[in-house]
């Protein structure tokens, strides 16, 4: 089974269901989620702050924003923007993935090397999508 993380809505409806104090296994049950998920969740996503202890909690908009800095984190052109524009720059003159991946292993001043298919990924992702990179793959 993949492993699929809680979108907003997801972790918005996870919030309200956890303020009407039902257990995690209702609760999974009701969202059709396994409870390992709403456990992981839970322990990856609670805010604390030792300033103001009595204010930490479970919040879906701050949990879906520590989502989203952990998967920029393991995005390496996002996390690496001169290689982001060595790719866009070959994308842009017509080279497919493949050779600019090839590229990157066989130049021996490239600082990073990078896998056809995390460019692949990037393109078809929303930040690829919406700087048009899909338009500039070869057919």
């Amino acid at each position: 089974m993949a492993h699929i993380e809680l979108d907003l809505d997801e972790r918005r409806q996870f919030y309200a269901l956890l303020g009407r104090k039902l257990k995690i296994s209702e609760i999974a049950a009701l969202m059709n989620r396994h409870k390992s998920t709403l456990y992981r969740e839970i322990k990856r996503n609670f805010w604390h702050d030792e300033e103001v202890p009595k204010a930490a909690g479970y919040f879906p908009v701050t949990a879906q924003s520590f989502a989203d800095e952990r998967r920029a984190r393991q995005r390496k052109l996002i996390r690496f923007p001169e290689l982001l524009r060595e790719v866009k720059k070959w994308l842009k003159t017509g080279w497919s993935p493949e050779q600019i991946a090839g590229r990157l292993k066989t130049e021996s001043n490239a600082p990073l090397g990078i896998s056809h298919e995390t460019i692949y990924q990037f393109v078809y992702s929303k930040d690829g999508q919406k700087d048009e990179l899909g338009k500039l793959l070869p057919e």
